[in-house]
């Protein structure tokens, strides 16, 4: 067994808490020399189908992820970071960082915050967090934010 990460995913939505998640990623991968892979799923299972997901939606989110993805990868190579990757995905944030990105990236650690930005779903079908403990098959670390 070891006790070193090579490739960490950190999860994030623009929410506090997913800010202090990416903060304590940043110190895990510098301390194991580990790969930082910064992830923004873009939520699509509220559209029925392609058509109702409006282009400019699309294209807004995106550039959203992007750019605080790209500000994030900023500081994590400033803090010596050596290896920071960027991902933008669609999807179901629930299976694609429990499940899907896991295996692609053969990853041993998965950082999120404890609640993200939609408050409505963590009432009606439980957090993003609560199924990525459930469903990774490799270790998960729940970040809160401190209390000030």
């Amino acid at each position: 067994m070891t006790l070193t990460y090579k490739q960490i995913i950190v999860a994030v939505d623009g929410s506090k808490e997913s800010e202090w998640a990416f903060k304590k990623a940043v110190a895990v991968a510098e301390r194991n020399d580990a790969a930082l892979n910064l992830v923004y799923i873009v939520d699509t299972r509220s559209h029925s189908s392609v058509e109702s997901f409006d282009r400019s939606a699309a294209e807004s989110a995106h550039k959203y992820a992007v750019e605080m993805l790209n500000n994030y990868k900023a500081e994590a190579v400033k803090a010596n970071v050596q290896s920071v990757n960027v991902i933008v995905e669609y999807g179901s944030p629930k299976a694609m960082i429990a499940k899907d990105l896991p295996n692609k990236l053969n990853a041993d650690l998965i950082i999120c915050g404890a609640t993200g930005l939609n408050a409505v779903e963590r009432f009606v079908m439980g957090s993003v967090s609560e199924n990525i403990v459930r469903n990774a098959k490799c270790d998960v670390l729940v970040i809160r934010k401190p209390e000030q």
